[in-house]
C-alpha cells in the first residue's frame, strides 16, 4: 500500500511529517511511500535524500495513507482518494469544514492531539515532542528580544545582575523553557495550577511560586478554573509579574482556545524595558494584548506572540515528529498493509471518523451529527 507525503502548504512552515530517515523504515517494512516534490526542503531533506532511501518523488501523490503536520485546506482534503486514511494535527473542533470535506470522502480521519495521554502513548505524543521544541525557542526568544544580559556577570565595568524569568505553566513547553532559561544564567520562578507541578520545576532549576490556588484534576492534569478563582489566581500573580523581567507563558490548551493568564493589567505593572514571551499566541494568546506573530509594545513592555515556534527548528522538529508517526502507525499497520487494531485504546482516541461516521463526540456534536462510538470487541475468555 500506498503513503503519501505532502509539503506543508501553511505559511512560514518548515516541518515534515516524515524524515527520509523514517521513509528508510516504512520502505524497508514493505510500504510504498511517493513524496510530494519539495516536501521536506524547507528542513533541510532534498528529494534526493528521499530517492536514495527507496522513496518515489512526485508532484502531486496519492496514498492509501496521506501523511502531514498541518491540517490541509479544503482543497486539499478534497482531492484525498475516497476511504483513505489521514493523519496530522488536525484539531477537529477548528477544522470543521475540514473534517466534513474528509468525512464525506469516508476517509479515517486521526488527529494527534486527539491522542490518550497514557504512559503506552508517550513514545508517539507529538503534541509533547513540539512542545519541547516550543518551550526551548520560548526561552530563546526572551533572550533575543531582552536588550540586556540573562547571566550575572562581573566584569571591570561593573556587576551585571542576572535577568528574573517567570514561567507560566509547568508542561513539557514550561519544563524545556525553564531549564534553557536556566541554562543561559538567569534567575527562574515558575508557576503552575497543578499541585505535582512544584517537583518538576524545581527538578529543572525554578523556585516554585506558591499562590494558594490549586486546580488538580485526575491522572495529574488541570481543571478549568473557576470565575473567583481566576480571579483570586490574577491577583495573587500581580507581584510576581511586576517583578520580572521577562514572563514566558506556555498554557497551550489542544484544539481549545489558551487560558488567559496575563491582564493588561498586569502587563502595565512590568517594568519598563521588560519582556513578554506567550507561546500560546496561535491559540489566542496567554496575554490579553498578544497577536500571533506580531510584537505589541505597551506601556514600555513588549509582548512577543510567537507563532508556530517549532518551525523555527525545521529539522530537529521533523525528527521527533517522523518518530512519532512511526510509533503511530505501528498501531495501524505492519508489512506494508494497513490493520488498523480497533480494540487499542490508542487507536480509538486518536480516530475522529471512519466509514463516514463521527467517532470523536465533541466533533460529532460540534457537526451537528450523530456521535458513533467506536466499541472494542469483547474477547472471550477460555
Amino acid at each position: 500500500m500506498k503513503i503519501a507525503l505532502y509539503k506543508e502548504s501553511r505559511t512560514g512552515e518548515t516541518r515534515v511529517a516524515l524524515t527520509p530517515d523514517a521513509v528508510k523504515i516504512l520502505v524497508s517494512d514493505g510500504w510504498e511511500v511517493l513524496v510530494q516534490r519539495g516536501a521536506g526542503e524547507r528542513a533541510h531533506f532534498t528529494d534526493g535524500a528521499y530517492q536514495a532511501v527507496g522513496a518515489s518523488v512526485v508532484d502531486d501523490p496519492t496514498g492509501d495513507l496521506n501523511l502531514r503536520v498541518n491540517p490541509p485546506t479544503v482543497g486539499e482534503a478534497a482531492r484525498l482518494p475516497e476511504g483513505s486514511l489521514h493523519l496530522s494535527f488536525l484539531s477537529p473542533l477548528l477544522a470543521q469544514d475540514i473534517v466534513k470535506v474528509l468525512n464525506d470522502r469516508r476517509i479515517t480521519i486521526l488527529s494527534f492531539d486527539l491522542l490518550p495521554r497514557i504512559s503506552r502513548a508517550q513514545y508517539m505524543d507529538a503534541l509533547s515532542s513540539q512542545a519541547t521544541v516550543s518551550g526551548y525557542r520560548a526561552a530563546l526568544a526572551g533572550a533575543a528580544h531582552f536588550d540586556r544580559f540573562f547571566p550575572l556577570l562581573t566584569t571591570a565595568a561593573g556587576t551585571i545582575r542576572p535577568a528574573k524569568v517567570l514561567v507560566m505553566g509547568v508542561g513539557v513547553a514550561g519544563l524545556q523553557a525553564i531549564a534553557t532559561a536556566k541554562r543561559l544564567g538567569a534567575k527562574v520562578r515558575a508557576y503552575d495550577v497543578r499541585s505535582a507541578a512544584k517537583e518538576e520545576a524545581e527538578s529543572a532549576g525554578a523556585v516554585f511560586v506558591k499562590l494558594g490556588v490549586t486546580a488538580d484534576a485526575a491522572g495529574g492534569y488541570a481543571r478549568e478554573l473557576t470565575d473567583d478563582e481566576r480571579t483570586q489566581q490574577q491577583a495573587a500573580l500581580l507581584s510576581e509579574v511586576a517583578n520580572a523581567d521577562i514572563v514566558i507563558t506556555t498554557a497551550a490548551v489542544p484544539g481549545r482556545k489558551a487560558p488567559i493568564l496575563l491582564t493588561a493589567a498586569m502587563v502595565e505593572a512590568m517594568g519598563e524595558g521588560s519582556l513578554v514571551i506567550d507561546m500560546a499566541a496561535d491559540g489566542g494568546g496567554n496575554c490579553e494584548l498578544t497577536r500571533a506573530g506580531e510584537v505589541v509594545v505597551h506601556q514600555g513592555v513588549r509582548v512577543v506572540g510567537l507563532s508556530n515556534p517549532p518551525a523555527e527548528m525545521g529539522a530537529s522538529s521533523s525528527f521527533m515528529f517522523a518518530n512519532n508517526v512511526l510509533k503511530l502507525l505501528a498501531l495501524f499497520g505492519s508489512k506494508g498493509q494497513l490493520a488498523p487494531d480497533w480494540n487499542d485504546e490508542v487507536v480509538i482516541g486518536v480516530t475522529v471518523a471512519r466509514d463516514g461516521a463521527v467517532n470523536h463526540a465533541p466533533t460529532a456534536e460540534a457537526l451537528g451529527v450523530p456521535h458513533v462510538a467506536i466499541t472494542p470487541e469483547v474477547k472471550e475468555t477460555a
